[in-house]
């Protein structure tokens, strides 16, 4: 084993039982988060999100940094151009792209990733900041 500096912090590996994890309800109804991971630092983020059947994200807008989503199981629209997601997609929405909305045309689970913070400045639909991270 290579030796390692001395002010190196110790790293371990982490495992997370998400189906143990509660999932919390976002203020746009019908919207809930496990965080798995996030960087305090420079807002990056791993996610899993639930979208209930019918929920819609109301209003185009844009990401302050890269976004990835990987569909675990449903059907999720972007209305603004017809992509449509299903179990196993994945979508790329590059920083600064106008995208949505949105609607879950059943419930929808995706694993989603962002490299730094979600939005410029929170979007209206919700009504605290910590749902916008």
């Amino acid at each position: 084993m290579p030796q390692m500096p001395a002010d190196m912090p110790k790293l371990e590996e982490v495992l997370i039982k998400s189906n143990e994890l509660t999932w919390r309800p976002k203020s746009l109804q019908g919207v809930y988060e496990k965080v798995l991971w996030r960087d305090e630092g420079t807002g990056a983020s791993i996610c899993l999100i639930k979208f209930d059947k019918g929920t819609s994200i109301p209003q185009p807008h844009l990401h302050a940094s890269n976004q990835f989503m990987f569909v675990l199981k449903g059907h999720y629209e972007y209305k603004h151009n017809g992509l449509v997601l299903r179990d196993g997609s994945f979508y790329w929405n590059p920083k600064g792209n106008v995208h949505g909305p949105t609607i879950a045309h059943e419930e929808t689970i995706v694993v989603e990733i962002y490299d730094g913070p979600h939005y410029p400045q929170r979007p209206s639909w919700y009504d605290n900041d910590e749902d916008a991270r």
